[in-house]
């Protein structure tokens, strides 16, 4: 095909890494994000890049020993306790294991963007109006007065897209479960007992109500931890919190969490920074559309769904790389996009139903007697592993 005009709308893993590919297939996108920088906003905390999904994006972009460089191992290492503290399960990966390792959100979008050509990304760019113009030309309007005529446009900017209602009336659904995201500092300096029951990877608890204390080790001393429950959007309305007030904060999680142990309580108060509340949100899935010219759509934008299973980021990343290599391979835009999309649709789709079950189920009130047990995650990094086998020989036959 001739080189076409491609505008990514969205810098974060999906956009950046589709721009990657693009770009090693000699074709060059145009990136337009809404922030500042590649660092101008707290990007989150840290994320598993799995065999299957993830690694083989990076693979394919040449990108495997930036990854490593950055990754932690040991960071795969997860815990259950219940709200006494008690270890219900345990996982240390095998010497070896690197199914699934750990990297901060931050340091995953900057190793993407600096592998980038300079000028791909324009930032301050914020997508205010997508008008179609015919034979699948689209207009894109920015908030800073910017516009361009594009060919085809990737909606890479997540859960609100700007672009998703081009092909779809699917808007995101609130899932019922609130929570609060924290932070802790120089973690094994400060705060060695929580140290302790974090571990060098992810330490998740459930009381039979269905609160929650899930606690992440990100680099640079930092632990990540999220304190989450059931409540409906406007919990901090009808309880009368003021989130900008720590203690008050603090007073009404201790009210919450007031039966859990002395030893778990720090991880729900003793955090260095302020409570950022966020909430879970997913489409409808599994999730398909009828295809338009000249559109379509990877990652959040596509599929958003819960994060239980970490796929998220993963499937955004082979998103942007397999939409990549339809776009070499395939004589027309259409055609790319055709083949793109049927297999990223029942891929999406299975993975997202599973994902939105295990929020429901693990949030869901339970007996004392039988409290959420983890899934074996030493069978987990199996299947990762068989699974990117697979991909990788059917690939090759595709080839051939």
């Amino acid at each position: 095909m001739s080189t076409p005009r491609i505008a990514i709308v969205g810098g974060g893993p999906a956009g950046l890494m589709c721009a990657r590919m693009l770009q090693g297939h000699g074709i060059e996108p145009v990136v337009y994000d809404a922030d500042l920088t590649v660092d101008s906003r707290d990007p989150g905390g840290t994320l598993d890049l799995h065999a299957d999904a993830g690694q083989i994006a990076l693979e394919d972009a040449g990108l495997m020993d930036a990854f490593r460089a950055l990754a932690r191992v040991d960071g795969q290492a997860k815990s259950r306790r219940d709200q006494n503290g008690t270890v219900l399960a345990e996982f240390i990966p095998a010497e070896g294991d690197e199914a699934a390792p750990e990297i901060d959100r931050g340091q995953l979008r900057a190793m993407l963007y600096e592998h980038l050509r300079p000028g791909t990304v324009r930032w301050d760019h914020k997508l205010i109006h997508i008008t179609p113009r015919g034979g699948g030309v689209h207009r894109l309007e920015f908030a800073n007065g910017a516009g361009a005529d594009v060919d085809l446009v990737i909606g890479a900017d997540g859960a609100w897209s700007r672009v998703r209602p081009l092909l779809t009336d699917a808007t995101p659904q609130y899932l019922g479960v609130c929570f609060l995201d924290a932070r802790f500092d120089d973690m094994d300096t400060r705060h060695p007992e929580i140290a302790a029951i974090v571990g060098d990877g992810h330490m998740f608890s459930v009381d039979g109500d269905g609160r929650a204390v899930i606690v992440q080790r990100n680099s640079n001393g930092v632990v990540r931890g999220y304190v989450a429950f059931r409540a409906a959007l406007d919990w901090p309305v009808t309880a009368g919190v003021d989130l900008t007030d720590r203690e008050a904060v603090r007073a009404y999680l201790l009210r919450e969490f007031s039966e859990w142990s002395a030893l778990m309580r720090p991880l729900i108060t003793d955090n260095d920074s302020d409570y950022i509340p966020r909430s879970f949100w997913a489409l409808p899935a599994p999730l398909t559309w009828d295809h338009i010219p000249g559109v379509t759509l990877i990652g959040d934008a596509a599929h958003l769904m819960a994060p239980f299973g970490g796929h998220g980021t993963n499937l955004a990343m082979l998103d942007g790389a397999e939409l990549a290599h339809a776009l070499e391979h395939e004589n027309t835009l259409d055609d790319a996009v055709a083949r793109y999309e049927a297999a990223m649709f029942p891929r999406s789709g299975e993975l997202a139903v599973g994902a939105n079950t295990a929020l429901a189920r693990f949030f869901a009130p339970t007996s004392p007697d039988a409290p959420h047990l983890p899934p074996d995650h030493a069978q987990e990094h199996k299947n990762y592993q068989a699974r990117a086998t697979e991909y990788r020989r059917r690939r090759t036959e595709d080839a051939q």
